[in-house]
């Protein structure tokens, strides 16, 4: 990782996101021809990101700072008033997110790794900007994930157009976790914005913990609301190999550790019992080798046509960004891998209004797509 640059001696991070700016890298994918070109540099690492304006960006970095990034002036700033955090291993600041109908002064949603009794939690909480601090934090829910271990707390948020949101929580490595519905942890929940639980979620009648939306999961870090075709999407880390991408109905059950395309980390020995079994959904995608997963993204915009609806995920493993195109049945269709020569683990994406990609790399860089000439 490279080495943070002082805010208070540099002032700002050289920023070079205009449309003029040296591209780092050229290329084309589904006749899309694009171009990659650097937004920022010499960041932590950004796990999160958000507009919260066409030309404001939002970031999280995990060791549990939250920057503003003025994409028109080149301004980054420092935002006080930040809770703190659980910075160990996997843990830390996580997610930052806005929903659909954001507006100035509105909810600002994260997902956070916080102590509890020696042990580590994932954590959804909310705040308000107020000038240069974000206010009024609340704590949405403290999931009951606790855990010694500093591996797989997730987390994305993503908002549907009901006033719904859904977050994740990684099985906190323990596998059973996945399957116990008296845990958080290895599951997709729903909530209202405020915080409260839907009637109609899936098991707010009984059976579990009524916050529960779909369980059997692993570590899914990547998850996304698809507005246009009216379904969550999520990808998730699979063990050695078996990474997934899912498409996640309600109260269904996803495997974890039961059924599993991966292999122990230990010996080439399968996980589970099976890669298939009956009443468990199967993935619409699983990737061996495995890539890392670490974030998820249907495209929507106009400036990539030829891209809308296709599933863009982020590798950590295999450093690249990952294409999926789908066919009416929404089955992969193809797949393409963007970015290989820079040789970057990209961990967060986002859209921005106008329908340009941005990506972040654990070396403390967001880079931005744009269509190419």
């Amino acid at each position: 990782m490279r080495t943070m640059i002082s805010i208070c001696l540099a002032g700002l991070i050289l920023l070079m996101g205009t449309a003029d700016a040296a591209p780092i890298l050229k290329g084309q994918s589904a006749g899309m021809v694009y171009r990659l070109e650097e937004v920022a540099s010499g960041l932590g690492t950004v796990w999160g990101m958000a507009f919260i304006s066409p030309t404001e960006l939002l970031v999280t970095e995990k060791e549990g700072r939250v920057k503003h990034i003025d994409l028109s002036s080149g301004k980054l700033s420092n935002f006080g008033g930040v809770p703190q955090v659980w910075n160990h291993g996997q843990g830390g600041l996580l997610d930052v997110a806005v929903p659909p109908d954001f507006s100035e002064g509105g909810w600002i949603y994260f997902t956070l790794a916080r102590e509890q009794g020696g042990q580590g939690i994932t954590v959804l909480a909310r705040a308000r900007l107020k000038g240069d601090i974000l206010a009024d934090w609340q704590d949405l829910l403290a999931t009951r994930s606790a855990s010694t271990a500093d591996v797989h707390f997730g987390s994305r948020i993503a908002f549907d157009d009901r006033g719904h949101l859904f977050f994740s929580v990684g099985d906190r490595g323990t596998r059973e976790n996945g399957q116990d519905l008296s845990s958080h942890a290895g599951k997709i929940l729903r909530l209202n914005r405020d915080g409260s639980i839907p009637q109609d979620n899936p098991l707010a009648g009984g059976g579990g913990l009524p916050e529960i939306w779909s369980y059997g999961h692993r570590n899914p870090q990547g998850l996304f609301w698809d507005a246009d075709r009216q379904i969550l999407w999520a990808n998730e880390h699979g063990p050695r190999g078996g990474d997934e991408i899912n498409l996640i109905e309600p109260g269904r059950n996803y495997g974890w550790p039961v059924v599993s395309h991966g292999k122990e980390y230990w010996g080439p020995v399968a996980v589970g019992e099976a890669t298939s079994k009956a009443g468990m959904q199967d993935p619409v995608k699983v990737y061996i080798p495995s890539i890392a997963p670490g974030s998820l993204l249907v495209y929507s915009g106009a400036v990539f046509p030829n891209w809308r609806g296709h599933l863009f995920s982020g590798a950590l493993a295999l450093t690249h960004l990952n294409r999926v195109e789908l066919d009416d049945n929404l089955r992969p269709a193809g797949e393409d891998r963007l970015l290989e020569d820079l040789d970057e683990r990209i961990r967060a994406l986002a859209q921005s209004p106008e329908g340009h990609i941005y990506l972040s790399t654990d070396s403390g860089r967001i880079l931005v797509l744009r269509p190419g000439k």
